[in-house]
C-alpha cells in the first residue's frame, strides 16, 4: 500500500484537519503521481457538507489534480516517469457501455467512479481526491500537460474548464453567433475565455457591476445587469446560446425569454433546490434548455491542447493548505478571483 497524507472531512459539515491513509499499490496500469496543485471546486462544500447526500466520510476532496509522474506500472506505455500530468472527476467507468465506447465516460451507465467520494470498481476501497500529497490513477484516466502550461493555472481546467467547454464546442458555439454567459465566477470566468477563444460575440450576465471590468478583461465584448429589469426586457430575444453557470436558485424563466428562436439555454450550475419553469418560456420560441456534466477523458485533452495552443489558463489565487476552511468562507461570499489552487508542498 502506498501512504499518502492530506486534509479530509471527518464527518459532513466539519472543518477539514489533517489526515493520514492508504492508497491503493500501482498496478500494472496504474500511474503514481505526486501532486503539486489541486483546484478548489465549489462541488467540494457540496460534497463534504453532504448537501448532495451519499456522502463518505472521511472525504479527502479535490477533483482538479495537477502533478507529476513518480511511478508506472509496467504495462503503461504512453505515459512515462516525470511527465506533467492531470486528473479530473474521472478516475474509473465500465468502459464497456455505449457512453464509455463513445468517450463519454462521464455518463458511464454503471456510474463513473469519482475521484473522491464514491467507491474503487473492484476493490470497493473509498476514493480520495487531491487534497492529498500523490494519487494513484489508471493511465486511462490521466491527461498529458502541455509545457506551455503553467501547473498551478491549469489546475481548474480540469473541473471548471471542462465543464464550460464541453458544452460551448457541443452545441457548436462559435463565430457569428450571440451567447450570452450567466455568472462571472470560476465557471462563467473559464466561460468566457472559451466562447471568446471560438469567435462567438460574448455578454456577460451579471448582478454586480463591480464585475464589468474584469468580465471585459477576460474577453467579453458586453456586460449587462440582471437586476434591472429594463436591461433583462431589452435583450429579450438576442440570443443563440446561454451557458448558465450559476449554482444559486433562480428564475430560469426570464433568461429562457433571452434566446432567440432555436435558442438553446445551458446550465452547469447546481441550484440546491430544483427550478420552476413555464412551458409558454419554452414554446413560445421553440426554446431549449439543457444541463452538460463536465467532460469524457478524450474531449478534456482535447480542451488542455487547445488552451496549450491558445495560452488559456484559470485566473487563481493560491492558498495553503491549513487555509482551506478559510476558502471554502470565502468562495460562499464570492470572494475569490477566481478560483482557488491549493499548492500542495504546504502540506509538509
Amino acid at each position: 500500500m502506498i501512504q499518502s497524507k492530506g486534509f479530509a472531512a471527518y464527518q459532513p459539515k466539519e472543518a477539514l484537519k489533517a489526515y493520514s491513509f492508504e492508497r491503493r499499490d500501482v498496478g500494472v496500469h496504474d500511474i503514481l503521481i505526486d501532486i503539486k496543485f489541486c483546484g478548489v471546486c465549489h462541488s467540494d462544500i457540496h460534497q463534504v457538507r453532504d448537501e448532495w447526500g451519499h456522502g463518505n466520510f472521511p472525504m479527502v476532496p479535490g477533483h482538479e489534480i495537477v502533478g507529476m509522474i513518480a511511478k508506472v506500472g509496467s504495462a503503461v506505455k504512453t505515459f512515462k516517469v516525470g511527465d506533467a500530468v492531470g486528473v479530473g472527476c474521472i478516475v474509473d467507468s465500465c468502459r464497456h457501455c455505449q457512453p464509455c465506447k463513445n468517450h463519454l465516460e462521464q455518463f458511464c451507465a454503471e456510474g463513473m467512479t469519482g475521484t473522491y467520494n464514491s467507491f474503487e470498481r473492484e476493490s470497493k476501497r473509498p476514493t480520495y481526491g487531491g487534497y492529498s500529497n500523490n494519487i494513484i490513477v489508471d493511465e486511462h484516466y490521466v491527461l498529458k500537460i502541455s509545457a506551455k502550461l503553467p501547473l498551478n493555472e491549469t489546475a481548474p481546467l480540469l473541473c471548471a474548464g471542462i465543464t464550460t467547454y464541453s458544452p460551448l464546442r457541443h452545441w457548436k458555439v462559435g463565430p457569428g453567433q450571440k451567447v450570452a454567459i450567466v455568472g462571472l465566477g470560476g465557471l462563467g470566468h473559464m466561460a468566457v475565455k472559451f466562447a471568446a477563444a471560438f469567435g462567438a460575440d460574448v455578454t456577460v450576465l451579471s448582478t454586480s457591476k463591480s464585475k464589468e471590468k474584469d468580465a471585459l478583461r477576460l474577453g467579453a465584448h458586453h456586460f449587462e445587469i440582471t437586476s434591472d429589469p429594463k436591461n433583462l426586457e431589452k435583450l429579450r430575444g438576442q440570443f443563440d446560446f446561454i451557458l448558465n453557470t450559476v449554482s444559486a436558485t433562480m428564475d430560469l424563466n426570464q433568461y429562457l425569454g433571452l434566446l432567440k428562436i432555436d435558442g438553446t439555454m445551458v446550465l452547469v450550475g447546481v441550484p440546491d433546490k430544483p427550478a420552476l419553469v413555464s412551458a409558454f418560456a419554452l414554446i413560445g420560441g421553440r426554446r431549449r434548455l439543457a444541463g452538460s456534466l463536465i467532460g469524457g477523458i478524450k474531449e478534456t485533452q482535447e480542451m488542455l491542447d487547445f488552451c496549450a495552443e491558445k495560452g488559456i489558463t484559470s485566473d487563481v489565487e493560491m492558498i495553503s493548505m491549513k487555509d482551506i476552511n478559510q476558502a471554502y468562507e470565502r468562495m460562499l461570499r464570492s470572494d475569490v478571483k477566481y478560483r482557488f489552487v491549493i499548492d500542495i508542498a504546504s502540506l509538509n
